[in-house]
């Protein structure tokens, strides 16, 4: 065992005493030590409850011949750090989470882990540092929050306040029908209802296979739900004790294979923009050699299949865990028989082909079968042409109006310039939002932009106008909204020489993002023009700004 290291020989003795003082016996030196991630913080509302979820896995574990050390990562909940400059600190989290599993688990070599994530950044950043120590790994995320309801049924959900605020900002609603949706959108525990990013995430790790059936979509705070946490559990630890643990490292399941499996399904789903950057990181440590230009072709072949909130608003999490969950959706882009889903290893012992094998729709109303999809192609794309030369991410499944604009630029600095731009009448019908320096090294740390794009929709602009920025998306954003800009403005990209009254055109269909200049014109702007640089009092986001990579490259940080 890895973890023999620690706890075997004469001269590991005062190892082995320090041990002794946390409670174990002389029989649990020779159980394998597995390590429980939490990410528990009273902060967030998917999170709150995960000191419970662990007491329940360490206790499975116990009882099934091993021993478990918890530990724990932060976590940011981009809700509540929305709006202000909190933000900034949202995706160089991820980084610090991927570097605490790595320092934890190395530093004492426990055997195996198992991780139990919910929000945003912090699966990918657990993903990311399980990746580095590629012990065998099993991830059990907290699980969807149910979604809330007005008083008359209508269901809503964390972007129903988002956008509640453009509508109230209108004049459409008065203060008394917003304060009903913020007091009913969020009505328990659990990652927020909809394909936003959180379960955007949950449900590709069912399609790398590193998570149990049911990670996407079973609730949170129901007993479905801590049965899922004791399987898990009850598997890491058969995994622990077998002949063969090294079968089940982490890079023998999540390779290549999962990465494309991935993506597949979260084209199938319409899964939130940022599960791009996410699994463009991933597949980098990882060691996949995955460029962005392949999610087009990989798109071209998924029909997309279920259209969830903020797609389509009326469907949640919990409605495609009544229709057959994320299982269903792998069986039904299998039948298409087309290669675009490849079976591989699952951490559960079996194949993905095995595990979907007796999967079936529950509700085709809810879950489309492959020859009624909302669309012949998948829900999200990538956008090339002078404007981003090296990719810009679009989610299609949440585009309101046409699936082509041209319109003329209006040019704002920051998010926050973008907000009063919008709230006072700035923007107008036929006008392209431009929002830069919030890229990776901009803002630094990539702001998401569910303020002004749920500004936009609440204002009834949402097919009237255009955004592009070089910053990113919250997973409830929809409308015509384009991010991940690449180059950004701070690395000299073309965002940042754009000018007011610029004609820009955007072709969903044909995944074209540009700006109509003369290249004489583009030169002649490039000679004059020298990137803004924010002034920073932190230190970490300083370093951050440094090392970080565009979001083409996943927005990981520079080794060396």
């Amino acid at each position: 065992m890895r973890s023999d290291e620690i706890k075997k020989g004469y001269d590991r003795a005062p190892h082995r005493s320090l041990l002794r003082a946390t409670g174990l016996k002389e029989e649990d030196f020779d159980k394998p030590f597995i390590g429980v991630a939490n990410s528990y913080t009273d902060m967030i509302p998917g999170h709150f409850f995960l000191n419970q979820v662990a007491e329940i896995i360490k206790e499975e574990i116990r009882a099934n011949g091993c021993v478990p050390f918890e530990f724990n990562t932060i976590g940011v909940d981009d809700g509540i750090a929305m709006g202000h400059d909190g933000m900034l600190y949202s995706l160089p989290s991820r980084e610090i989470i991927a570097n605490s599993i790595e320092t934890m688990m190395n530093a004492h070599k426990l055997d195996a882990m198992i991780a139990i994530p919910n929000c945003d950044k912090i699966v990918p950043g657990m993903i990311m540092g399980a990746l580095r120590v590629n012990v065998p790994t099993v991830f059990v995320s907290g699980g969807p929050m149910a979604a809330g309801h007005l008083e008359d049924g209508t269901p809503i959900d964390l972007a129903t306040v988002f956008e509640g605020v453009g509508q109230y900002e209108a004049g459409e609603i008065d203060e008394k029908t917003l304060t009903e949706i913020e007091c009913n959108a969020c009505p328990s525990g659990g990652s927020c209802s909809g394909m936003f990013t959180a379960n955007s995430m949950n449900t590709l790790m069912e399609a790398m296979g590193i998570a149990l059936p049911g990670n996407g979509t079973i609730l949170a705070l129901t007993p479905e739900r801590e049965e899922l946490y004791r399987k898990a559990a009850r598997r890491i630890c058969e995994i622990a004790k077998s002949e063969n643990p090294e079968r089940f490292n982490l890079r023998n399941i999540l390779n290549e294979t999962a990465v494309r499996n991935a993506f597949a399904v979260d084209m199938a789903m319409g899964g939130s923009s940022n599960t791009i950057l996410h699994m463009l990181a991933i597949a980098d440590e990882a060691g996949v050699d995955f460029n962005i230009g392949d999610i087009n072709e990989i798109s071209k072949h998924v029909a997309h299949i279920a259209k969830i909130s903020p797609s389509l608003t009326t469907v949640h999490m919990e409605d495609i865990n009544k229709a057959g969950g994320v299982s269903a959706v792998m069986h039904e882009m299998h039948r298409r028989k087309n290669d675009v889903l490849r079976d591989n290893l699952t951490i559960t012992g079996e194949s993905l082909f095995e595990r979907i094998a007796d999967a079936k729709i529950l509700d085709p109303e809810i879950i489309h079968p492959i020859e009624n999809p909302y669309s012949e192609v998948g829900g999200l794309a990538i956008l090339f042409g002078n404007l981003a030369e090296e990719g810009a991410v679009i989610k299609t499944a949440g585009i309101v109006g046409e699936r082509s604009f041209t319109g003329k630029a209006i040019c704002f600095d920051s998010q926050q310039e973008a907000i009063e731009g919008i709230t006072s009448g700035k923007v107008k019908p036929g006008h392209v939002v431009v929002i830069r320096y919030e890229g990776p090294k901009g803002g630094p740390g990539m702001q998401e932009m569910l303020a002004p794009t749920s500004l936009i929709m609440g204002m009834g602009l949402g097919d009237k106008v255009a955004l592009i920025t070089d910053g990113r998306f919250s997973g409830a954003t929809r409308g015509a909204s384009i991010g991940h800009v690449s180059p950004e403005a701070a690395e000299g990209g073309m965002i940042g020489l754009l000018e007011d009254g610029d004609e820009i055109h955007l072709d969903v269909d044909k995944y074209i993002l540009e700006v109509r200049l003369s290249d004489e014109e583009i030169a002649q702007r490039r000679a004059q023009f020298t990137p803004k640089v924010k002034p920073l009092a932190s230190r970490w986001l300083r370093q951050y700004r440094a090392l970080v990579t565009n979001a083409s490259r996943g927005a990981v940080l520079q080794a060396e």
